[in-house]
């Protein structure tokens, strides 16, 4: 019998079912012959270098990473050396954006220019505190929360206060700005408005009434483009907050019933200073949430595949909560470098091992109810169709698992040894696995040593007819 294992199932004390999505394992939406689809390990992280503070955002600009680590702006070379090239101040995360000759960097309100060899802040006084900004068509294009400012085509230092506009089809706050498709997504708190460049002697960005998007982000950095459309956490007038892909005037939900809960937990407050960010990884396209004590992960490419909305959950952590400390991802010098919101570290991501920095992280995955259409059953033997034999000699590695018959208690953890580097025809089986009356769900845990992808669970049952 196979059991699927993408997702698992658990209950809580409202008598509600709930969906636990794997922690630290990928599901990829690739049929092998044995499933349709398997789960890998989460990526590793790597240190790569130091530098004066934690990160606050980054990007690659004429093929140099940039950052802002604590209130300087560096760059950080090949080889990991970092070069402090000014203070930006401020806290909290940044928005980068570039034009041909400049890199802007809005950081504490202010915003500043790196030219390659001087950082100037934009000092005039029209141009007021910068909330977000982008570069679109020789414009700076920035707000602060109420007004659209942008500066002079043949000054980037000077604003025009009688070149101000503003996003008034809501009277809500504007927390944000995007381009897209060279329009300008400026991101209200409960609707999207586009602009586009039309010209003209005052405010040269004119709004596209028939493109509205009658849902808005929650925070600042609350979006991001993914798979070409613009991915968002929030939402509308008297609505709880979810996750969306914003497109045509439309907003497709792509967060589940699961995942709307978990962002319900969190205040307004706390949800305005996530941070949203989207990668391509080997075909895989990947939205990351990064909340507060953990990241949350949407598949785009597995949930197009599987025709179901596939999420799963990064911690860096060896319980079931703590913040994913790698964010910020940028592209550069041939691999994906990151940052950490937690240390003055900076490193790199590596898919050979799933360690966080040195330091182990637990991972773990859930089935679906086994049902036996309430008839119950003795599980003879379960067994795990996986890849070991991917770990160092020195490690003796071991996967745990333990079953569920109501959703919130479960059995003791039974241990199996998954061999070590060259076992890679180890099987992982566990025998006299109980039984259930009506229904049951197992789960299965282990450190990051334990580095091996599964595509599948068998059980062996002996059906009782009772």
């Amino acid at each position: 019998m196979q059991i699927p294992i993408l997702s698992g199932i658990y209950t809580d004390q409202n008598a509600d079912v709930r969906v636990s999505y794997p922690r630290n394992m990928m599901p990829i939406a690739t049929p092998n012959g044995v499933s349709n689809g398997y789960l890998r390990p989460a990526d590793g992280i790597v240190q790569f270098g130091t530098g004066p503070g934690v990160d606050r955002g980054g990007i690659n600009w004429n093929g140099v990473c940039y950052r802002v680590m604590g209130t300087k702006l560096v760059s950080i070379d090949s080889l990991g050396n970092t070069t402090t090239l000014g203070d930006v101040g401020g806290t909290g995360l940044v928005t980068f954006d570039y034009s041909f000759d400049r890199l802007a960097i809005a950081s504490g309100g202010a915003l500043y220019y790196w030219n390659g060899s001087i950082l100037t802040q934009v000092t005039d006084p029209d141009l007021g505190t910068v909330v977000d900004f982008c570069w679109v068509d020789g414009y700076f294009f920035t707000t602060d929360g109420t007004f659209l400012v942008v500066t002079e085509l043949n000054d980037p230092l000077s604003v025009n206060p009688l070149k101000y506009g503003s996003s008034e089809i809501d009277p809500d706050p504007v927390l944000g700005i995007y381009k897209l498709r060279n329009e300008v997504y400026v991101l209200n708190r409960n609707t999207i408005e586009i602009f586009d460049n039309v010209g003209g002697s005052l405010f040269p960005f004119q709004r596209i009434n028939g493109a509205q998007i009658q849902r808005g982000a929650v925070g600042t950095h609350a979006a991001a483009l993914f798979m070409d459309n613009l991915a968002f956490v929030g939402s509308g007038r008297n609505e709880s907050v979810g996750v969306y892909l914003g497109a045509n005037s439309q907003s497709q939900h792509i967060s589940t019933t699961e995942i709307d809960r978990i962002l319900s937990t969190y205040t307004e407050a706390q949800l305005s200073t996530i941070l949203v960010e989207s990668r391509l990884l080997d075909g895989q396209w990947l939205l990351y949430i990064h909340l507060p004590d953990r990241t949350l992960v949407y598949n785009g490419t597995a949930s197009q595949a599987m025709q179901s909305h596939v999420w799963f959950d990064l911690v860096t952590s060896l319980t079931d909560s703590g913040q994913y400390l790698a964010r910020n991802f940028v592209y550069c010098y041939d691999q994906w470098l990151v940052g950490n919101p937690a240390s003055a570290v900076h490193g790199r991501i590596v898919e050979n091992i799933s360690s966080h920095w040195g330091s182990e992280v637990a991972w773990e995955f859930g089935t679906q109810m086994i049902y036996n259409e309430a008839k119950g059953a003795i599980f003879h033997e379960l067994e795990l169709v996986a890849l070991p034999g991917r770990v160092a000699l020195n490690d003796s590695p071991v996967v745990w698992t333990s079953y569920t018959l109501d959703g919130e208690t479960w059995s003791q953890d039974r241990p199996c040894a998954l061999g070590t580097i060259g076992n890679r025809g180890k099987r992982i089986r566990w025998l006299q696995q109980g039984t259930m009356r009506q229904w049951r769900a197992q789960r299965f845990t282990g450190l990051s040593d334990c580095h091996l992808s599964v595509m599948r669970l068998e059980a062996t049952l002996e059906q009782l007819n009772v």
